[in-house]
């Protein structure tokens, strides 16, 4: 009886391995997040540059961070988005109140602006907080990142390039252990060189004298 077999491209398999026991890890594994953040969430005073950035341009200090997370996204990109759905919902609802005031006719927009702009800060800003979590194993502190952007938007902000600084200069500051090589040794030839005795000289030293003696 034969079987058949399909055609297969059979690729090798990298195995993610244990950095203590070296055991193989299965290839759905996820280092625990149990790492401690290095400033809290509240500690904007910490970094006074970040913290100004922050309050007065946050879609400015959030193209920085995704720059510095992702390559692949430069700075304005993301400050461009940030500041047309967070910012232009907030201006939004600023412009209809000053405008129009506050009224039955204008609630609705009102509301609608400032949850859009909610809805967006939670959503779009919490996956990047995610995505650094997940880069740098960090628990969820002080609770879950999109609701951390919901409540505290501008104080993570300011912690997270907080923390992104804090890694970068940790691995800058890595000291290096340079091993330099003995120097050269070169002997000069007007060196004055002793002779070597040869092996038949000492020999011939060592061996008895043997003479005719008369009987």
């Amino acid at each position: 009886m034969k079987i058949s077999h399909p055609a297969t491209s059979i690729s090798p398999f990298k195995f993610l391995r244990c950095c203590e026991c070296g055991q193989p890890l299965p290839e759905s594994y996820e280092p625990p997040s149990d790492e401690d953040w290095t400033t809290g969430i509240c500690g904007c005073f910490s970094d006074l540059e970040s913290c100004a950035t922050g309050f007065l341009c946050p879609c400015v200090l959030f193209g920085r961070n995704v720059e510095t997370l992702r390559d692949d996204i430069p700075w304005a990109n993301a400050c461009v988005c940030h500041g047309m759905c967070i910012e232009g919902g907030l201006a939004l609802a600023a412009a209809t109140v000053l405008f129009h005031g506050i009224d039955p006719k204008t609630s609705f927009l009102i509301c609608e602006g400032l949850f859009f702009a909610w809805w967006m800060c939670g959503i779009y800003t919490g996956l990047l907080r995610q995505s650094l979590q997940k880069k740098y194993h960090l628990k969820n502190a002080p609770c879950d990142p999109c609701l951390v952007h919901c409540c505290l938007h501008w104080c993570a902000l300011c912690q997270e390039h907080r923390e992104m600084k804090n890694h970068l200069s940790e691995n800058a500051s890595t000291a290096m252990t340079i091993v330099n090589p003995p120097p050269v040794q070169e002997m000069n030839p007007g060196e004055n060189k002793e002779p070597v005795p040869s092996e038949s000289a000492s020999v011939k030293d060592e061996s008895p004298s043997l003479g005719i003696q008369p009987l």
